[in-house]
């Protein structure tokens, strides 16, 4: 993480975005204190992705469309 004054930035706002898409957070600072942190954006597919991996780690899965033996009370009309 990275840290640039606000007169910095405005000098060097390309160069701080690039840095910024490629991943890097940085804070912004006036009169030597933090007024906010630009983030790169989140990318929810591959969170999704990263989310999806964890759970088939442990999840279970059972047969879920083979029938269990039983009359359900629709079909015995």
């Amino acid at each position: 993480m990275g840290t640039i004054a606000v007169s910095e930035l405005r000098a060097n706002l390309r160069k701080v975005m690039q840095r910024v898409k490629h991943g890097e957070t940085v804070d912004i600072t006036s009169m030597g204190k933090v007024v906010a942190h630009l983030v790169p954006p989140e990318d929810k597919q591959k969170k999704a992705r990263k989310k999806l991996k964890e759970i088939a780690r442990t999840a279970v899965l059972h047969d879920l469309l083979s029938p269990l033996g039983e009359q359900w009370e629709a079909e015995k009309q």
